[in-house]
């Protein structure tokens, strides 16, 4: 991981940056468009937690659009979920999707292997026959129920030298709420989630780690506790990372309209759950911003709050957003943003940069307008938000691989 040092973070016009990036292989056909203090060149982000949904549910989206959302977002990395048909439980059942992705991807997409057999949560998944293949392995979509099962996860996972990345979310506590147990709920006749159903795993994974020495990794996560929780075990020096998205560090409960694009799992919280998201970026607790870009159909996320479908897209939103409404009021550097969404990802998960980069016009101002997205999804919270920052180009192993022309 030596270059991410070297690209470490570029806040510089492309002539200052061609001059610091000495031996790398940067394509001067492209320089040669932007070469503009207008614009300006980052490593490509690394998102570790997207669903591309294929196979199995290519009419959400597929491999090939999923990858050409994501280098218009500035992505040259991308994690995939394993909630698929067939669920990636086996290497023969993962094979399909590599092969897609070997026929249709533009940028670099690494597959999770599943943790159980049909992500049940009852048998343990072929982790061996899939650790050559896969970044770590989760169950995402649901938290895997059984202490026991996790444990025995965790001990095969930490055999084989892989990282186990949990969706945390303990089913006996949901009582079937689809929003934030919060104020909106309350106001407005819907069945909240309790936060304890996320922070309440988290704590018994914890354990978990602390009696087996595995790398473990929290997805979304979302509430206060949870970031308190993961602040005290890397106190304690257990193997811990997690991650959170953009609409939980943009968005609280008060925000919510009775419109499906704003229902994802977990939910969007409070503003005192929002407030500690942000301290723990601030302060290192929260490892890396990953999108948990989730596709549907747009008759699937019609039915209102509570019968549409878990789930919002946001590959193609997040620096500009993040960018906007962090960094431009000065809650977040840059350069702490560019450490967020690549350098850190690709530390925790050893996901090489190589010469991928991506280049941006930041004084570029529009509005968000999900008919414009490259991604089948268009479900987001986003819609109509002013952002500042366009990506204008995006290259992948020295490949122009998007451009704005």
């Amino acid at each position: 991981m030596a270059q991410l040092t070297k690209a470490k973070v570029i806040t510089a016009s492309l002539g200052s940056v061609f001059a610091e990036q000495a031996g790398a292989s940067i394509s001067p056909s492209v320089l040669s468009r932007f070469d503009s203090s207008q614009y300006f060149l980052f490593p490509g982000f690394c998102d570790v937690h997207v669903h591309f949904r294929e196979p199995g549910f290519s009419y959400k989206e597929t491999i090939f659009s999923g990858s050409r959302a994501s280098a218009r977002g500035g992505y040259t990395a991308v994690c995939t979920m394993p909630n698929l048909n067939p669920v990636p439980d086996s290497a023969e059942h993962l094979q399909p999707q590599l092969d897609l992705i070997e026929e249709t991807a533009c940028i670099h997409v690494y597959p999770y292997g599943a943790i159980t057999v049909g992500e049940q949560g009852q048998i343990l998944a072929d982790l061996e026959g899939m650790a050559p293949h896969v970044a770590g392995f989760s169950d995402d979509g649901r938290g895997v129920q059984s202490a026991d099962m996790m444990k025995d996860a965790m001990l095969r996972a930490k055999a084989l030298g892989k990282i186990i990345v949990a969706h945390c979310e303990d089913n006996t506590l949901l009582r079937g709420g689809y929003i934030h147990d919060g104020d909106y709920a309350k106001g407005h006749g819907h069945r909240g989630i309790c936060s304890e159903s996320e922070w309440g795993q988290i704590a018994r994974d914890l354990e978990l780690v602390r009696q087996t020495g595995c790398a473990y990794h929290v997805c979304h996560i979302s509430t206060k506790e949870s970031v308190e929780l993961i602040r005290r075990a890397k106190g304690e020096g257990l193997d811990v990372t997690c991650e959170t998205a953009p609409h939980y560090l943009l968005m609280d409960d008060s925000m919510l309209e009775e419109d499906g694009r704003f229902k994802m799992n977990p939910p969007i919280r409070s503003r005192e759950d929002r407030e500690a998201l942000v301290a723990g970026v601030l302060d290192g607790t929260i490892d890396m911003i990953a999108t948990d870009h989730a596709p549907h159909s747009a008759e699937e996320k019609s039915r209102g709050l509570e019968k549409s479908i878990f789930g919002i897209v946001g590959i193609e939103t997040a620096f500009p957003l993040l960018y906007t409404y962090l960094v431009r009021p000065g809650v977040l550097t840059l350069e702490q943003l560019v450490e967020l969404l690549c350098v850190n990802p690709r530390r925790r998960f050893s996901i090489p940069l190589g010469t991928d980069y991506t280049v941006w016009d930041l004084n570029a101002q529009y509005t968000i307008d999900p008919a414009d997205f490259l991604s089948l999804g268009k479900s987001t919270p986003f819609a109509g938000w002013q952002v500042q920052g366009k990506c204008v180009a995006t290259v992948c192993d020295g490949k122009l691989v998007y451009s704005a022309e």
